[in-house]
C-alpha cells in the first residue's frame, strides 16, 4: 500500500512539474493586466514607464489598470495564478495589513517577483533652526522633549512611519502634526509652523534648492542619487536606520514558479535599460530589480520592523 502511495506521489509531482514547464514555454499567449494604485500615483507611473518595454520583451500587450489601492490588491489576490495578472504595488502592501485590528498577515495572497524602484525620505528642517546634522536634531529633541513637531501624512504613510521610527530609534519625542496633503505640510514647513519633515525628494526638492528648507539626511542606507550630496541617517546618527518608499512587482499567490521566473527575468532586463533607468530616476525612483530571494528576505524583514513599531505605537488604520 505504501509503495502505491509513493508511486502516486511521484506521478503527481512529475505531472505538476511537467504542466508548469509547458505553461512557462507557452506563456504568454494573451495580454497581461497590470494593476496599479491610482492614476498618476507612484506605482502607476512606474508601471507605465516599464510597460512598453515589458510588452516588447514578453511579446504581448501589457495593459495598465489603475484602481484605488484596496481594489487593485483585491483584484490581484482573486485573479487566477496564471501570470496574466500582475500588480505594481507600493509599500502599503506590507504595512496596510499590519494596521488592521487585529493585524493581518501581509503578502499571504501575493507572490513576490522583484523590488522595481525605491526612494528614500528626506529629513528637512527650517533653515533658521540650529540643526545641520541628524546628531544635532537628536540632541535638540532630547533637550526639548515634546517641543519639536514633525509634519506627517495619513496614519501609516511613509512620512508617519519614518517619524515614529526616528522617535523610537533615537529615544526622542518629536510630536506628529498630521496633514492630508504633502503640499500643505511643506508650505507650513517653509513658514516655520512645523520644524521637521520626512517627505519624498520630489516633495521638497524645490524648497531645498531654493534655500527655504534644509535637507540634513536621507533615509536610505546608502547615499541616494535622488538627493546628491546629502548624507544618510544611518551614517550620521542612527546606525541601521532605513526607510524606503518602494514600488514592487507581485503576482497572485500560487503562480507557477516557472512563470514567475520568466516575468522576473524580463522585468529586470527592462529596469536595466538605460532609457528606462533615466525615466524612472526622473520620476523620483531609483531602479533596483533584485532577485526574488533577496526581495522575499527584504519583505520579511520589513514586515517584522513595521509590525514591531506599529504594535509599540498603537497605530491603527484610519
Amino acid at each position: 500500500m505504501r509503495k502505491h502511495h509513493i508511486q502516486w506521489f511521484v506521478f503527481t509531482t512529475v505531472a505538476t512539474i511537467g504542466t508548469n514547464v509547458v505553461l512557462a514555454q507557452d506563456y504568454p499567449t494573451k495580454p497581461i493586466r497590470v494593476y496599479t494604485s491610482g492614476v498618476g500615483g507612484s506605482s502607476d507611473r512606474v508601471a507605465r514607464i516599464i510597460a512598453p518595454a515589458l510588452s516588447a520583451a514578453l511579446g504581448q500587450q501589457v495593459v495598465i489598470d489603475a484602481r484605488a489601492a484596496p481594489i487593485s490588491l483585491e483584484q490581484t489576490a482573486k485573479a487566477a495564478p496564471d501570470g496574466y495578472t500582475l500588480i505594481v504595488a507600493g509599500s502599503g502592501i506590507i504595512t496596510a495589513p499590519l494596521l488592521q485590528v487585529p493585524p493581518q498577515e501581509p503578502l499571504k495572497d501575493f507572490a513576490p517577483i522583484t523590488l522595481a524602484v525605491s526612494a528614500p525620505s528626506v529629513i528637512t528642517v527650517h533653515p533658521t533652526m540650529p540643526i545641520k546634522t541628524v546628531k544635532q536634531l537628536i540632541d535638540l529633541a532630547r533637550a526639548r522633549p515634546g517641543e519639536l513637531n514633525y509634519a506627517s501624512g495619513n496614519t501609516g504613510s511613509a512620512s508617519h512611519l519614518t517619524g515614529e521610527l526616528f522617535n523610537s530609534m533615537a529615544g526622542v519625542r518629536i510630536v506628529r502634526v498630521p496633514y492630508k496633503a504633502a503640499g500643505a505640510a511643506v508650505a507650513d514647513m517653509v513658514t516655520g509652523q512645523v520644524q521637521v519633515a520626512y517627505y519624498s525628494p520630489g516633495s521638497v526638492a524645490p524648497q531645498v534648492q531654493g534655500g527655504k528648507l534644509r535637507a540634513i539626511a536621507v533615509t536610505s542606507l546608502q547615499p541616494s542619487a535622488l538627493v546628491p550630496g546629502v548624507p544618510t541617517v544611518a551614517a550620521t546618527g542612527l546606525p541601521g536606520f532605513e526607510v524606503l518608499s518602494t514600488d514592487s512587482v507581485f503576482a497572485p499567490a500560487k503562480t507557477p514558479a516557472a512563470i514567475l521566473t520568466r516575468v522576473h527575468r524580463d522585468v529586470v532586463r527592462v529596469l536595466n535599460q538605460p532609457d528606462i533607468k533615466e525615466k524612472l530616476l526622473a520620476s523620483g525612483g531609483e531602479p533596483i530589480g533584485n532577485s526574488p530571494e533577496a526581495f522575499s528576505a527584504w519583505l520579511k524583514s520589513e514586515a517584522v520592523k513595521w509590525g514591531k513599531l506599529i504594535k509599540e505605537t498603537g497605530m491603527r488604520a484610519e
